[in-house]
């Protein structure tokens, strides 16, 4: 099983990553046998991956950085990096090699403080590996001053040195630093593709498999966590009633309120653990005894890290929030489609009975408006508006129809 089959759909990109691997192979035993490098390389210093939600941009990033640090004997015999199964492929899939380093937003932009040691790291050689990777996940994130320190390391990088950019578009990453990266655009994966792959990777019934990729309309993690996670069944069932619990002013704002609670909760459940884990080796490294105070000069230290940990408790709250838009502007869609009598196939089948009561009792000017109140509240919470106060907005709006 080699690092391009978690890839779904992108046979593509995953051709042309495999061919710009096995260049950058040649590269480094080139380097290492002080030979001439070879010509016309398909391997370069910085790459721009774009694609709508759920393609793989992270996926196909990560799988290319552990073709990067393959190790395989297999290579000496003229196989292809990318075994994914070496202790290169192993440790770079699972984010724990020392020579790749992810860059995430913790909050709503990644800060420059959050590059500074990064965009140090890129002037480096290699510790172990053979190339060292930068893989920025959210560089739509960037703000002014981090994208300006990007934009430095790009320009003049480390001869051993990749960066790898993770976008929604091309549109999204500033002129001057896409201007320098090859950009690979990475397309929706179809829903027979994300059923396969569950099939075969997950082991999940052919009906079950069918049923969340066609609900997720191509978004493979989604599809995943569908199939595998009843508690995500559970919520997204929750969703797509909300339609039908507007009628009154007074069960809209409660409607609104569960959703909010809802994504409260799953924040929490999530940051817990990593909260817990990170403190606890925050302490470690700060010299704290197991259960005793901390060192003198260190409360600054933590402070920032609590920050951090609010910031992140924020965006998985509100990336929940968009979640379960996402599932019901994709209910609203199915009941405009049947309105219309569209042949495009129904997202939310197991979803039938509500989504014809709807379609009978409104019309199709409704029905838009109501896609249009989802997205303004999408809107609204990307301007930082508070939760609540968005998706009252957005039940009331569907209420008015």
């Amino acid at each position: 099983m080699t690092v391009w089959d978690d890839l779904v759909g992108q046979e593509r990109v995953s051709e042309q990553l495999a061919a710009a691997a096995r260049d950058a192979d040649a590269l480094v035993t080139a380097a290492a046998a002080d030979a001439p490098p070879p010509e016309a390389s398909k391997m370069t210093h910085a790459w721009l991956f774009t694609g709508p939600p759920g393609a793989g941009r992270n996926q196909a990033a990560r799988a290319f950085a552990a073709a990067l640090q393959c190790v395989s004997p297999d290579r000496a015999l003229g196989g292809s990096p990318g075994c994914g199964f070496c202790d290169g492929c192993h440790t770079a899939l699972i984010g724990t090699h020392a020579d790749v380093t992810t860059v995430a937003a913790v909050g709503t932009q990644i800060l420059a403080d959050d590059m500074r040691d990064t965009v140090r790291k890129s002037f480096t050689s290699p510790a172990n590996g053979r190339w060292q990777v930068i893989l920025v996940e959210d560089a739509e994130r960037l703000n002014e001053k981090s994208a300006n320190a990007v934009l430095k390391a790009v320009e003049e990088p480390a001869p051993r040195t990749v960066w790898l950019l993770c976008a929604p578009s091309i549109e999204d990453v500033l002129p001057t630093i896409r201007s320098r990266c090859r950009h690979l655009n990475l397309s929706t994966p179809s829903v027979a593709a994300i059923a396969d792959m569950l099939v075969r990777r997950e082991g999940i019934e052919p009906d079950v498999a069918a049923a969340a990729a066609r609900a997720t309309q191509g978004h493979v993690d989604r599809a995943r966590r569908l199939a595998t996670d009843p508690a995500a069944r559970e919520r997204r069932a929750a969703v797509l009633r909300l339609p039908l619990r507007v009628d009154e002013i007074g069960s809209a704002l409660k409607a609104a309120q569960e959703l909010v609670d809802a994504a409260t909760e799953d924040a929490k459940q999530l940051a817990e653990e990593t909260d817990a884990k990170e403190t606890e080796e925050m302490k470690a490294a700060l010299g704290a005894a197991q259960g005793g105070r901390m060192p003198r000069g260190t409360a600054g230290v933590m402070k920032d890290l609590e920050d951090k940990q609010k910031r992140r408790r924020t965006r998985t709250q509100r990336d929940s929030l968009d979640l379960a838009l996402t599932d019901l502007t994709a209910f609203y869609r199915d009941v405009l489609a049947l309105q219309l009598g569209s042949r495009v196939a129904i997202a939310n089948a197991d979803a039938e009975d509500a989504l014809e009561r709807l379609a009978r009792s409104s019309s199709p000017e409704s029905t838009l408006r109501r896609i249009e109140a989802v997205a303004a509240c999408r809107d609204a919470l990307d301007r930082n508006v508070a939760p609540l106060l968005a998706v009252e907005a957005m039940t009331m709006a569907l209420r008015a129809g």
